[in-house]
């Protein structure tokens, strides 16, 4: 490119030159010398030629300096006048991370290196800004006292989730990064589930939103993401990679600032907008920062510190933690209904990494007969599945998929499937009581409420008094979580009299009764507000009073 444009420089000049030589000619008297001509000739040309030295020299200095200097667009957008402290809610999704299954049976036994958080030098402002501007990304990457807590959060206070974070990386960024290279986006966008859903493909929030990219339900419809009973395209890594990308494509033709685009992602466009309206109509992501949502604010600097880490964790002695799921894949189309454990047993394989590859499958069920579906298995296994297709389409075929129930009642064919009792685990059976609901009883026996939810097919957490469920526990355990479900009644008879026996006149003893909340019973008395009586009973959770239940009400006047 550079070379084109002094040829053509060059080529003007000595056009110039001439046309010089020519006017020098014509205005030479007539009477004057042959010397006097040749003179003004030589100085023309000695012009013509110190400025083509000139720029010679100039064209191979910038041949000795880097020539894609247009291309490093990130300039460092340093504030030192804002300030603000880390999401809490932030913080704490982090730590739930180290609970999920995957992580405690897919990562290898995990070596706590927090001491050598003290190994390395703590960087200056000016070295963090350094960093920051030699880090490749058309994403502007600010500094300021916010980014450096979420930094710090990253590299000092949560060291172990991050280190598990970066082991799986491993796995899904190769993936991200194909779907968005293919879609002309820029790769620094594949560290946004990391503060969406910790990498985690079955994330589910309060507010409803599912799977690594955390896709509202609404929202993924609108993309294109099957959600029915069976399948939850949010949950699949690769369909909602591709909606996703569409999403941050149609913010960027909105806002035309990656900041902007990501905030929206988080909050949705018109809480983006209306922060810029309250702002004044200002269009920089730290002018509008204290008008976002409070949940949203930490969201821009989180991605920030996330993308500084993932880049410099050599710097702080981060160890990425191996995980075992399996880096080369295949995926096959599914045609028929099939099972997760017709392929497990057939194949002898693990159900578990069956589940972890295919996630967006709700309940082990990939409904094929409907439409293709993908399936997912590890390299390895992709010949034997070929071979025995057959065999496995048609293993406990009426068992699970019961044609002659298919009509009189489609549900029953699934209801016909009793959960096999896991590996290392004992069956304990526990009978509902008067008040019971099924996370209290997960709680008592330690379990998730989604796994009780499923051993007894239970559908929206309704169970009967009466009811026999089925509770799996560990085969070490299994007496101790025995008696715990015969002495259940009998701990709840002796706690009733504990309650009369701290009565106190200077209270009001309220039984909670059916449509109840903290809300409505704070206006039955006044001065007494919601929040005084889940403090005053110890309660932080406001979705755990159930009927029956006694609250003690302070006496106002």
């Amino acid at each position: 490119m550079r070379r084109r444009s002094l040829i053509i420089i060059l080529t003007i000049l000595i056009f110039s030159g001439c046309k010089i030589l020519e006017q020098t000619t014509q205005q030479q008297p007539p009477k004057t010398g042959a010397k006097n001509q040749n003179i003004s000739q030589s100085v023309a040309i000695d012009t013509v030629i110190t400025t083509v030295d000139t720029l010679a020299v100039q064209n191979k200095e910038d041949l000795n300096t880097d020539t894609l200097d247009f291309l490093k667009v990130n300039v460092v957008d340093v504030r030192y006048d804002i300030n603000d402290n880390v999401n809490k809610n932030f913080s704490s999704n982090l730590d739930s991370l180290v609970h999920l299954w995957y992580v405690k049976n897919r990562i290898n036994s995990y070596t706590d290196n927090s001491n050598n958080a003290t190994a390395y030098e703590t960087p200056t402002d000016s070295l963090y800004i350094k960093r920051l501007s030699k880090i490749p990304s058309i994403i502007p990457l600010s500094y300021n006292k916010i980014v450096k807590k979420y930094i710090e959060l990253y590299t000092q206070k949560r060291r172990k989730q991050v280190e598990i974070m970066m082991g799986l990386s491993k796995y899904y960024f190769p993936l991200f990064e194909e779907i968005l290279d293919k879609e002309g986006m820029p790769q620094e966008l594949k560290y946004l589930p990391i503060i969406e859903s910790a990498l985690n493909p079955r994330a589910f929030s309060r507010a409803g939103a599912s799977g690594l990219w955390q896709f509202m339900y609404g929202t993924g419809r609108i993309y294109k993401l099957d959600i029915n009973t069976f399948v939850d395209e949010r949950c699949d890594p690769v369909k909602s990679t591709y909606a996703a990308v569409k999403y941050l494509k149609d913010m960027y033709q909105i806002y035309h600032n990656w900041h902007l685009v990501i905030a929206a992602y988080n909050c949705g466009p018109g809480n983006v907008n209306k922060a810029i309206r309250r702002s004044g109509d200002k269009k920089n992501y730290w002018d509008i920062y204290f008008r976002l949502p409070r949940e949203t604010r930490g969201y821009v600097p989180a991605f920030i510190a996330a993308v500084y880490t993932f880049n410099y964790y050599n710097a702080y002695n981060l160890q990425p933690k191996t995980n075992q799921l399996p880096v080369a894949c295949d995926t096959l189309m599914i045609n028929e209904s099939l099972h997760f454990d017709q392929v497990a047993d057939i194949l002898n394989m693990n159900k578990e990494q069956l589940r972890e590859l295919n996630p967006q499958y709700r309940a082990d069920i990939i409904p094929g007969d409907i439409k293709p579906y993908a399936l997912k298995i590890p390299m390895k296994y992709t010949s034997d599945f070929i071979d025995k297709e057959d065999v496995i389409f048609a293993y406990k075929k009426d068992f699970y998929f019961s044609e002659r129930d298919k009509v009189v009642n489609p549900r029953d064919r699934y209801r016909k499937y009793v959960p096999v009792t896991p590996r290392g685990k004992a069956k304990v059976y526990y009978r509902v009581k008067p008040g019971d609901a099924v996370g209290l009883i997960a709680q008592r026996f330690h379990v998730r409420s989604a796994d009780l939810r499923y051993w007894n097919n239970i559908h929206r957490n309704l169970i009967k008094v009466g009811q026999q469920l089925i509770v799996y526990v560990p085969k070490s355990k299994a007496n101790h979580y025995k008696q715990i479900a015969q002495t259940s009644v009998k701990r709840k008879q002796n706690s009733k009299p504990q309650i009369k026996s701290v009565y106190d006149k200077n209270y009001i003893y309220y039984t909670v009764r059916k449509g109840d909340n903290f809300w409505t019973i704070a206006k039955k008395y006044q001065g007494v507000s919601n929040y005084d009586i889940m403090r005053l009973n110890n309660i932080t959770n406001a979705n755990s009073l159930r009927v029956g239940q006694k609250l003690k009400i302070k006496r106002k006047g």
